[in-house]
């Protein structure tokens, strides 16, 4: 499950690439690293075209895995004695979010498949975490670490994210996840980010029907990715 990626390419580059019209990100300064829950850029379809935005990486968590976190909770709080209002509990749960999704047939995920709710998630490398290889694991399509992007979707949503911050509204995006190809799969064989590399990829995730746009949701052919960095908790651009 990848839960860090960089995006280093400046937001010109962006720009160019993803044929934005409109961008709300004010300066965007390079991320080397792109953690749960915060602000990263995303490219999506608004009302005059494409736009560059940004919003906390982490779609709303389904129901079944909020109650099963209140669950524990509300056990926890019980075997301090504390009365507990599981309803209560519930509403005000913190969601963090969840940032890989592999199941497109859910019908948690259904609603947010159409084209006004995919996006497109810039990254110049990622990372896989594998302790007996040295900790985190960065992967790029070449040691240069070129701009590419994940498939994603992104929705608006009213959400206790932290429990500090309480009821919140933010825009939230996740992308979605398949089968490893042999690089990631030495490290991570569970899965890795759908990755688009074409415009015409970037083309028809972003306006497809879903049935064909979802056929994008397939490994890297092996070979196409390169290990570029271990064991860093940020991956900086190239020469920095």
């Amino acid at each position: 499950m990848c839960n860090l990626y960089s995006v280093t390419t400046n937001q010109m580059a962006i720009q160019a690439l993803f044929r934005v019209i409109n961008r709300y990100v004010g300066n965007l300064a390079p991320m080397p690293g792109v953690f749960p829950d915060y602000k990263a850029p995303i490219v999506r379809t608004g009302a005059d075209g494409r736009e560059l935005a940004t919003a906390r990486w982490g779609m709303p968590s389904s129901q079944k895995a909020l109650m099963d976190a209140t669950k524990k909770r509300a056990e926890k709080l019980r075997a301090k004695g504390k009365e507990v209002d599981f309803n209560e509990l519930l509403r005000m749960e913190p969601d963090g979010g969840t940032t890989n999704i592999r199941n497109v047939k859910s019908k948690h995920w259904t609603r947010w498949l159409r084209p006004e709710h995919r996006c497109v998630v810039p990254f110049n490398s990622f990372s896989e975490f594998n302790k007996a290889e040295g900790g985190d694991i960065w992967f790029a399509l070449d040691e240069s670490r070129p701009l590419a992007c994940f498939a994603g979707i992104w929705t608006n949503w009213t959400s206790v994210r932290k429990v500090k911050e309480g009821e919140t509204t933010n825009d939230l995006y996740a992308f979605l996840t398949t089968e490893a190809n042999a690089e990631v799969g030495a490290i991570h064989p569970k899965a890795m980010p759908v990755i688009l590399t074409t415009s015409d990829e970037v083309e028809t995730w972003m306006s497809a029907p879903a049935d064909e746009a979802l056929r994008l949701q397939r490994p890297l052919p092996d070979g196409a990715l390169r290990i570029v960095a271990r064991g860093m908790k940020e991956d900086p651009a190239p020469g920095a």
